[in-house]
């Protein structure tokens, strides 16, 4: 019985790291948007009170465990982290909690907005694409086949 004690213990912090959610600040965003060493990161942009979102984020899971070793997923609430309850009991609804999660954590979310983008309006849900040699593509509203083709 403690052997089983003792392994809960040891597997319980990270159980709670996967399903952490962490704060996305302006100073963040250079690390976020810096291309990867091989592949491809796609930066999932929702919101709460989004429609599409969760579709949005299903399929992306779907083409990350696809191509695991290519295609890191990092999902990132547009909300504030002052509602990180509710964001996070829907990242765990949504079976989403496995992935990095960011949410914003300034007073100003425009400000997040354009340093991810300076062409996005803010509107969700949004897909940036970061590949290896630098290249960039951003996608708003519900992603089509043809859409997730680009991404792959």
């Amino acid at each position: 019985m403690k052997c089983l004690l003792f392994a809960w213990a040891l597997l319980l912090p990270s159980l709670s790291m996967a399903a952490s959610l962490q704060p996305l600040s302006a100073a963040d965003v250079p690390a976020l948007l810096k291309p990867p060493a091989r592949g491809e990161r796609i930066i999932a942009l929702w919101a709460l009170d989004c429609a599409y979102c969760e579709s949005n984020l299903q399929a992306l899971d779907k083409l990350q465990h696809a191509h695991p070793d290519d295609i890191e997923l990092v999902v990132v609430a547009t909300d504030s982290m002052e509602q990180r309850d509710a964001i996070q009991a829907r990242l765990h609804a949504m079976k989403m909690d496995a992935h990095p999660n960011l949410a914003y954590a300034e007073a100003s979310p425009e400000r997040i907005n354009f340093l991810l983008d300076p062409r996005w309006g803010g509107e969700t849900p949004r897909v940036l694409l970061i590949r290896a040699d630098g290249s960039r593509l951003g996608i708003s509203g519900a992603l089509t086949p043809a859409e997730l083709h680009k991404l792959r």
